[in-house]
């Protein structure tokens, strides 16, 4: 695996070759910035942890430079955030018993720049080594400029890939939008309560990011107990705790379905949902 950045970085908690830890993995999450998969591919990192059968890689893409900042951060330069933020997520990494931790490194700029091939080179020759069974990725509804760039590269690099050595299941969660408008048919429910503890501590990790200026902890927790409650207006909670997830696996299966077309498809659905409902009683 030859990453194009020298500043990239790669951390296996355990101890394991590199090759073998790629291997390994089962479950593997690409997300923009540090602390996107703790909080988007949560139920990836429950399914693996204990687990000596499924590991859970990461992948953060970006430099974390830029990320609002105050309080005890307030002065701290974009070199200093992103020193601070690889090292948070490389203590996520310890405590999710991940299979891998790998930062990319990229300046947000180039991953959304369509010319520039490298980030999609990157992620095409971690999918080569890793050979996921399931994959999270942004969804194209978010509002995160940088998330839907990412989504783009993450969508070209598997589409590199033989059919017979693509994903199985390729998942695009909720960070910056929440995906409860989606119709119920649509939503992928991923359950995220087991192991609270874990989730807290994961979420807790990236002190820079919340004592720095945002709640993601508590925003986070609270989103996925209102998807469990919010759910079924008719039935008793399933879980306490769910995250919505889009299928984006027809996205791998057809090369000629567009990101864009896709994302379209939803909307349309749910306009159509919200017509009918209120045309049934007027």
């Amino acid at each position: 695996m030859n990453l194009s950045r020298t500043d990239h970085d790669v951390f296996v908690p355990d101890g394991e070759s590199l090759p073998e830890a790629l291997a390994r993995t089962t479950h593997l999450c690409i997300g923009a910035h540090q602390d996107d998969q703790e909080f988007m591919a949560y139920h990836g990192i429950a399914v693996c942890f204990g687990q000596s059968d499924r590991w859970f890689t990461g992948v953060v893409v970006t430099d974390g430079g830029g990320s609002v900042r105050c309080g005890p951060y307030a002065e701290r330069t974009n070199e200093e955030m992103m020193a601070i933020r690889q090292h948070e997520q490389r203590k996520a990494a310890v405590i999710g018993e991940y299979a891998c931790q790998i930062q990319l490194g990229y300046p947000s700029r180039i991953i959304k720049d369509a010319k520039d091939e490298s980030t999609t080179e990157d992620l095409y020759q971690i999918l080569l080594a890793t050979c996921p069974e399931t994959v999270y990725l942004h969804n194209p509804t978010d509002k995160h400029d940088t998330h839907v760039a990412t989504l783009l590269r993450c969508i070209a690099a598997v589409r590199k890939l033989p059919q017979d050595a693509r994903p199985k299941l390729v998942v695009g969660c909720e960070v910056w939008r929440s995906l409860d408008w989606l119709c119920d048919a649509d939503k992928v429910a991923m359950d995220v309560e087991p192991h609270r503890n874990l989730r807290a501590a994961l979420s807790g990790v990236f002190d820079s990011q919340i004592a720095g200026g945002k709640s993601y902890d508590l925003a986070v927790t609270g989103r996925q107990a209102a998807n469990a409650t919010f759910f079924e207006s008719h039935a008793v909670d399933a879980s306490l705790a769910l995250s919505w997830c889009m299928d984006l696996t027809s996205l791998i299966v057809d090369d000629t379905l567009t990101l864009e077309a896709y994302a379209l498809s939803y909307i349309e659905r749910f306009q159509e949902e919200v017509q009918a409902r209120i045309q049934r009683f007027a």
